[in-house]
């Protein structure tokens, strides 16, 4: 029942990703056009770049460079997204020290990307915001008017992306704004085998229960 829960969900998710892809690629197409029709109007590129601290977000950050050394206007705000301590947690450490945390783990995801933008010279902003991470993003993208946002994502085979719900997907199913998705490193093995292994293992469990 739940493998037959896991490719019902599944089949009913790629659909959707399909169909939003379809439509961004329209509205990115949409825009180009316009900016043609106005080749004589310089059009400033608004970037919202998702940052964690990780070698894959250094894959979106490389792409943003390249694509600046192509055309340098551009104006790119990286955002890091930090998920707010659980109650338990919470209740025993005061709003300051809990502000002065989050605020020295945004940093350490954040100064990573400040630096390699700025050793290119590429104009930037940065910031963080606490909440879930996808709505953040979209939320963020839409605040801030960006023309696009970059993402990169880990390297998945397709049982891994069946039974994640990534970030990447959950944002391309909220946002109205074109994404551009990098892909960046391999999934570790243990991500790639022990979800579904874990998975199995609890089907096999519960056959055995049922019997």
């Amino acid at each position: 029942m739940l493998w037959a829960g896991f490719v019902r969900n599944h089949r009913h998710l790629e659909p959707r990703i399909t169909a939003r892809l379809a439509a961004l690629r329209q509205a990115q197409a949409a825009a180009d056009a316009s900016l043609d029709s106005n080749a004589g109007d310089s059009a400033m590129q608004r970037v919202l770049v998702p940052v964690d601290g990780s070698e894959n977000s250094e894959f979106a950050l490389r792409h943003i460079v390249n694509e600046f050394l192509k055309d340098s206007a551009m104006e790119v705000h990286l955002l890091n997204v930090q998920p707010p301590l659980s109650q338990h947690v919470a209740q025993f450490v005061s709003r300051r020290n809990r502000d002065d945390w989050h605020r020295d783990e945004a940093e350490k995801a954040l100064a990573p990307a400040r630096r390699l933008l700025e050793q290119h010279g590429v104009p930037h902003a940065a910031s963080y915001k606490l909440g879930e991470r996808a709505k953040t993003i979209v939320d963020e993208a839409r605040r801030l008017r960006c023309t696009q946002i970059v993402m990169a994502t880990a390297r998945k085979n397709s049982l891994t992306r069946m039974l994640q719900d990534s970030t990447t997907n959950q944002v391309l199913e909220l946002t109205t704004v074109p994404v551009e998705v990098i892909a960046g490193d391999s999934v570790s093995r243990l991500e790639r085998w022990g979800l579904p292994a874990g998975i199995g293992a609890l089907i096999a469990l519960l056959l055995a229960a049922a019997d």
